[in-house]
Formats: structure tokens, C-alpha cells, sequence
């Protein structure tokens, strides 16, 4: 169940034999099939960072479009309020696909590496559990 040295120490400190994370849950009610551990996928957050990119490309793309969409729409228009209300939109909505493209342009470099970092705790936990998990050998 446990290596010899953890099972000595549990058994000086009087713990119960079975352990699990508290996030977790008791052992056998766990998301991973019952087992009480928790697994991690850096998936979620790479197709985060992905949907981030592509948000920052298609607010780019619609931008320049309603950019020249109203490029040239003032001439013959002097005069007309439509005029104004029309410029005061298109405003709007420049500022607000700059914020978005803006935003995603930060956050997805946060969010690969959220994926990478996460993976890399793992591998680095699970080499170092497995040190005390080895068979007992001489000297321990």
C-alpha cells in the first residue's frame, strides 16, 4: 500500500492506514474513476489559449472590415446627423474590438503557460514521490 518508510511514519504517528487529498474527496469518490487522486490535463488550457487567439485574429479582421466599411461614408453625407450618430458608433465599436483583441492578446500567453507550468509540477512531483515509493534498498 504504501513504501515502508511512510508506512513506519503513519504508524508512529497513530494516522489512519488510508490517506487522500481533501480536494478530493475520501478514496473511492474521487474524479478519477474512484480512486480519490485528482488529474490534471493541460488540455483545457491549451484549447483555452487557442479560442484566446483566435478571438485576437477575428477582432483584428473585424475591425479593418468595419473600418473600411465606413471608409468614404462621410462624403455627400454634410449636414445629416445620421452622420454623427453613425461615426459615434463606428467609435464604439473600434474601442471595444481593441479591448477584446487587447485582452486575449495577454491572456493567452498566460494560459499556455498555465499548461506547460501545471505539467511541469507534475512531472516534478511524481519524480519525487517516486523516491519514496522505490523499493527499500540498503541504507533506508
Amino acid at each position: 500500500m504504501y513504501a515502508e518508510s511512510w508506512q513506519r511514519l503513519l504508524d508512529q504517528a497513530g494516522q489512519p492506514k488510508a490517506m487522500s487529498l481533501a480536494s478530493a474527496g475520501p478514496a473511492g469518490s474521487g474524479p478519477a474513476g474512484g480512486t480519490g487522486e485528482l488529474k490534471h490535463s493541460p488540455k483545457p488550457w491549451s484549447d483555452a489559449a487557442g479560442t484566446a487567439h483566435s478571438l485576437q485574429t477575428d477582432t483584428a479582421k473585424a475591425k479593418g472590415a468595419l473600418t473600411a466599411a465606413h471608409s468614404g461614408a462621410e462624403a455627400g453625407t454634410a449636414g445629416l446627423a445620421s452622420m454623427g450618430a453613425l461615426k459615434s458608433v463606428l467609435t464604439s465599436w473600434e474601442t471595444r474590438l481593441t479591448a477584446v483583441h487587447t485582452e486575449c492578446g495577454s491572456v493567452e500567453p498566460a494560459l499556455r503557460e498555465t499548461a506547460w507550468a501545471q505539467g511541469e509540477v507534475d512531472a516534478g512531483v511524481k519524480s519525487a514521490l517516486a523516491r519514496y515509493s522505490a523499493p527499500t534498498g540498503k541504507g533506508r
